[in-house]
């Protein structure tokens, strides 16, 4: 079975979007600076400059996930992905509460984070599952199902805007580092999840 990874571009201080972020400006004030490294074509993200190899290498790996699970708040700014993240595979929306309509898609709502982690596995079967989102992050590594987090660390200091790891509960989650690759002006990083969250 495959490992459910966090894959997130984030500052070197902690933030994953700039503020003011929302359904209109996804990545906030400033935010895009984060997926500079990042072309979105008609075919989808794809590593921007052709020197990338490293940058290609993470992008191609987030892509070959075999189911999404994400935060709803994550899944409205991105435009819901118009039901489809690539290549057709589930995505499992964490929601406190599912809205009266239907996920569209490929996409469905679940509310409980250890249901949508086990989802999320079986239908992703030998193949990882992509986390997207910093609440979404937050919950599952409470729940204590995340098993991986691949983390590429853009050089800015954004200042402001939503962190990653804020509002962590107090338990320490301890992370073993399994791999850190350096491509055109980033650090690509990526630690085993040892401990921590309810497990």
């Amino acid at each position: 079975m495959g490992k459910i990874v966090l894959y997130m571009w984030m500052s070197l201080d902690g933030f994953i979007a700039g503020p003011e972020d929302g359904p209109d400006q996804g990545l906030g004030v400033g935010g895009e600076r984060l997926h500079d490294s990042l072309a979105v074509d008609e075919g989808g993200p794809s590593a921007a400059h052709s020197d990338d190899e490293v940058g290609a290498t993470i992008l191609a790996e987030a892509m070959a996930t075999g189911a999404v699970l994400t935060g709803r708040r994550t899944f409205d700014h991105a435009g819901r992905w118009n039901g489809d993240h690539h290549d057709g595979v589930p995505i499992l929306v964490l929601t406190r509460k599912p809205p009266p309509e239907p996920a569209p898609g490929h996409a469905r709502y679940v509310t409980d984070p250890r249901e949508a982690a086990a989802q999320a596995r079986e239908a992703a079967g030998d193949r990882d599952v992509l986390l997207h989102g910093a609440e979404a992050a937050r919950a599952f590594l409470a729940a204590g199902v995340v098993d991986e987090l691949a983390l590429q660390v853009v050089p800015v200091l954004l200042g402001q805007g939503r962190r990653l790891f804020d509002d962590m509960p107090p338990e320490r989650v301890e992370l073993e580092l399994v791999r850190a690759l350096e491509g055109p002006g980033m650090v690509h990083l990526r630690y085993r999840v040892l401990s921590g969250g309810e497990q």
